[in-house]
């Protein structure tokens, strides 16, 4: 990430390649020939070590390129292996804590996601006797750090896109809880299982949720483990400018095929979320009363204030422009709901442009 310039990105959202889980043993043995000595010799510890000094040199480039007020959200998943005989858990979300917390970075509370398993049973080891059986591991972390002191918005142009990037009250408070049990990865329509399966992608709905989260409208997204491009599309989806980095050239055609698709799926997001919240609204409109106050731009009510100003713009086009480099044009004005998305997308004019790059 040497290309990238210190203190110049706004927001991390990534998922690395999780040490000790085979799929990946490749991979970490391709950069270390230590790494397949000491998995060859069933020496996990050594392995596990070795496989996390990989990742600390992509760490110490994400705390460079950090803005301070910038946030990190990595998602990883403990590994539970069995070695010469002996099942042992390699804790991988602590090791990445303590790495970039020794670099400066400053922990917040972090989510545990709560993953749907279709595994028949709920043990393993000795079944249902005593003192041999082994909890079943069905969720991962999404690590959340800080560089730096708290965010602040001086200038008016990043106070409006602020107050325009707020969330909705309900979804605010679903969000920013500690335990996700909702992500069920439906939403799968831009990638194929099998890719899924090979590249360990996470579902759109993770990286979409946390850029909007810990970001604003116009702000600088990186994935430096950038797969099949999830955490860009979330970004193009969200009105971010965003790069990435991957290794496996592989990825490329995958993920300007996804890009493809891209247009008419934000703004089918943005009409899901739109009519959620008005269900909401009239839900508790009935059950405790009218609102206080009302959205500038779609008139209908909203919780807080905070809220008046939230606006969604939708995706007009993305168009290539060069290897690896996208261009998303946005609508002048706010998408108004029961807009059908492919005339919300050719109509309006368009607004600021994102960029989007990806480095092989």
């Amino acid at each position: 990430m040497k290309s990238v310039e210190s203190g110049s990105i706004d927001l991390v959202v990534t998922s690395p390649p999780y040490p000790m889980i085979a799929m990946w043993d490749e991979v970490f043995s391709s950069m270390d020939r230590g790494i397949g000595s000491a998995l060859a010799k069933n020496d996990g510890t050594a392995a596990f070590e070795l496989m996390h000094r990989e990742l600390d040199r992509v760490w110490d480039e994400l705390v460079r390129v950090m803005k301070s007020g910038g946030f990190a959200c990595i998602n990883i998943g403990d590994a539970t292996r069995t070695l010469n005989g002996d099942f042992m858990l390699y804790p991988n979300h602590a090791r990445i804590l303590s790495a970039l917390h020794q670099r400066g970075l400053a922990p917040m509370p972090a989510v545990i996601w709560r993953k749907q398993t279709n595994a028949p049973n709920k043990f393993m080891g000795s079944g249902v006797l005593p003192a041999g059986a082994y909890v079943t591991l069905e969720h991962e972390y999404i690590l959340i750090l800080r560089k730096g002191g708290k965010r602040s918005f001086d200038r008016e142009e990043d106070r409006v896109h602020r107050q325009e990037s707020a969330l909705f009250w309900e979804e605010r408070n679903q969000w920013f809880s500690d335990v996700w049990m909702d992500l069920k990865g439906a939403r799968q329509d831009l990638l194929e299982k099998d890719v899924r399966k090979r590249s360990g992608a996470f579902p759109f709905e993770l990286p979409y949720r946390l850029i909007n989260m810990y970001s604003v409208r116009g702000d600088r997204v990186l994935d430096p483990f950038m797969g099949t491009g999830t955490t860009m599309l979330a970004a193009m989806a969200s009105g971010r400018n965003s790069m990435g980095f991957e290794l496996d050239p592989q990825f490329a055609d995958i993920i300007e095929n996804q890009v493809n698709g891209i247009v008419d799926y934000t703004n089918t997001l943005i009409q899901e979320r739109l009519a959620r919240h008005e269900a909401f609204a009239a839900a508790r409109i009935q059950e405790k009363g009218p609102f206080k106050h009302v959205n500038s731009h779609y008139g209908f009510p909203v919780v807080m204030n905070q809220e008046k100003n939230l606006a969604f713009y939708p995706l007009k086009t993305v168009r290539k422009t060069g290897t690896g480099k996208f261009e998303a044009v946005y609508s002048e004005e706010a998408g108004q709901r029961n807009t059908q998305p492919k005339e919300v997308a050719e109509k309006p004019k368009g607004k600021k442009c994102q960029q989007m790059e990806l480095k092989l």
